[in-house]
């Protein structure tokens, strides 16, 4: 599956992602990704709601894969890990959009930009997806200028 666009951002669809990006981006079509949220029956019916009449689905990763994607769609991960298990099931993003990252309870981790937290097994696996030639860069509003997500993992000693 190509030509997607994958953002990672955990609070899924909001006004930066129904407003912003999908005019920037040609988007007619949001799909959310996370295994929780699409077992979740209220979060499967509020989330479209939330979409602003654009056609949504709220799938598991498995489901994702095997579901059509082209330019005009966006995929919205939650957890990075959905990211690298889309990538791992053959995904090809053009690039990876880390959007947004709550820290999570619990885990030790450094804050990359101030809406990204990454873990040090989360740093090895975006370096990991970037050795395969998956480009990564985090940008939180379209107007915003993208920023090589490598380069701030270095930075921050990931």
């Amino acid at each position: 599956m190509t030509g997607a666009h994958l953002r990672l951002d955990n609070r899924l669809i909001h006004g930066q992602v129904t407003v912003a990006w999908t005019r920037r981006l040609g988007v007619r079509r949001l799909v959310v990704c996370n295994d929780d949220v699409a077992a979740d029956d209220l979060q499967r019916v509020l989330l479209p709601q939330a979409a602003r009449g654009l056609p949504t689905d709220v799938l598991s990763v498995e489901a994702t894969l095997a579901t059509e994607a082209g330019a005009e769609v966006m995929i919205i991960a939650k957890h990075p890990g959905d990211v690298f298990r889309l990538v791992e099931g053959g995904l090809r993003p053009e690039v990876v959009n880390v959007g947004n990252v709550a820290p999570r309870p619990g885990d030790s981790y450094t804050m990359v930009t101030r809406s990204v937290a990454v873990t040090a097994d989360e740093a090895d696996a975006y370096r990991k997806l970037a050795a395969a030639g998956v480009p990564l860069v985090t940008q939180l509003l379209p107007q915003d200028k993208p920023a090589d997500f490598v380069s701030l993992l270095d930075r921050k000693g990931l």
